[in-house]
């Protein structure tokens, strides 16, 4: 049995699905050793640029090997990708799971773009309920697609409308999970809390996360990936807020601070909601780290908008922050809009990303002298906590572990850790 080499671009998803990929094709009788998977990204320029870099980089170290591209990118601009003389063959998002699209040469009569109309999918497939185990945590895919059109976003256009995965599907796969040992899930898609409306009754985010800690009383973590928070509902918000299983870790898709920007890139909350939301959570729950995803340079954002984006870092009390300049993408409205000069964008970008240090420096220093339970990662010396700070241990312990330690300082973006009794 052979194993493809797989090349994974951008967010968890794209790794859950790899090793989805990675899966059906070893259960194929398609001939893989050859092979050289590119599942890529195109969230942003840089990205498509990065993925660019890696087919280049993939066959200059395998000038032997096929190299086949799938994922966002592919399936947004797929000729781009085939005009690359590295490439033998561009495969759509939903078409990677028909193995025989990876059949190259004169095995099949597949032209060399194999990618079809990802919007006219709507079913849910097998891959959906697959996850990524070579972790401590394994990702869960409960949701892909999406159906909201923000002006900065091609990631519909790649993924198509949104699809949920039954909740059955999703309880089996995670009691499958523990039963193999693993102690944290993570459940994770392209926008998970729009999870549910095309199921039948229409099942909201919450009423699967309760269906899950009910059916599968064994996990012992569980986590979301990031999260709309104009949908977080009450019964979602109790869990969050009071359920111990569930992570007090909250990444929050907020995109900007100021409520301009958010109405032109077709954000649905608004400032003062994403504050309300977060102060509701901390007064209920005052360990809950925030993460959040803030745009720098948006079109038409000013100095004082900026500023908002600045402020909303310690409104939001954000330890986990994730900072991206704004690059205009092919087909999104906002190419079109008037741009902000790309020096003032990569400025504002390094501004952004000193105060979330800062806020995140002060925030480690704050849990100095804690105890923490670690969820071990594979090289037995570092994990992460309950509130996903990443931790140092003193000493080995065992991957998948979840251990009680006590934190003596912090080095750098990481804490260190004692293991206790």
């Amino acid at each position: 049995m052979t194993t493809p080499e797989m090349i994974s671009m951008g967010c968890r998803l794209n790794i859950a699905e790899s090793e989805a990929l990675r899966q059906n094709l070893m259960a194929s009788d398609i001939a893989t050793e050859n092979l050289i998977i590119v599942n890529s990204c195109a969230v942003t320029n840089e990205a498509v640029r990065q993925t660019r870099q890696a087919i280049r980089r993939a066959k200059k170290d395998n000038p032997d090997k096929e190299i086949v591209v799938t994922g966002c990118a592919a399936q947004v601009d797929p000729a781009m990708f085939a005009e690359m003389p590295e490439t033998s063959a561009v495969v759509g998002n939903f078409d990677k799971y028909d193995a025989a699209n990876f059949k190259l040469g004169l095995e099949t009569n597949r032209p060399d773009i194999r990618v079809s109309d990802v919007m006219q999918v709507q079913e849910t497939a097998p891959h959906m309920v697959s996850a990524f185990t070579e972790r401590a945590r394994a990702f869960v895919e409960i949701q892909n697609g999406c159906d909201h059109r923000c002006t900065f976003c091609i990631i519909p256009y790649g993924r198509g409308n949104s699809r949920s995965v039954p909740a059955g599907q999703i309880i089996d796969q995670v009691q499958s999970l523990v039963d193999k040992g693993f102690a944290e899930v993570v459940l994770t898609g392209v926008d998970v809390t729009s999870y549910g409306p095309d199921l039948p009754g229409q099942p909201s985010l919450g009423m699967l996360v309760e269906r899950i800690l009910k059916h599968v009383p064994a996990l012992n973590r569980l986590r979301l990936s990031s999260l709309d928070g104009i949908e977080i509902d009450d019964r979602l918000f109790d869990l969050l807020s009071s359920e111990p299983r569930m992570m007090p870790h909250v990444h929050l898709s907020l995109q900007s601070g100021d409520n301009m920007i958010l109405k032109r890139m077709k954000r649905r909350h608004s400032r003062e909601q994403a504050i309300d939301l977060v102060q509701r959570l901390k007064a209920k729950r005052p360990e809950i780290a925030i993460g959040a995803d803030i745009i720098a340079g948006f079109p038409t954002e000013t100095d004082a908008m900026f500023a908002h984006s600045l402020d909303i870092i310690d409104q939001c009390d954000v330890v986990h922050g994730h900072i991206f300049p704004y690059s205009p993408k092919k087909g999104t409205p906002a190419e079109k809009m008037p741009q902000v000069d790309g020096r003032i964008i990569k400025e504002r970008a390094k501004l952004l990303r000193n105060k979330a240090r800062a806020k995140a420096s002060d925030w480690r220093h704050s849990l100095e002298n804690s105890r923490q339970n670690i969820l071990v990662e594979s090289s037995g010396l570092t994990g992460y906590a309950e509130n996903f700070a990443r931790v140092q241990l003193n000493q080995p312990a065992l991957k998948g572990a979840i251990v009680p330690v006590e934190i003596t300082g912090s080095e750098g973006q990481t804490l260190i850790g004692k293991l206790s009794s």
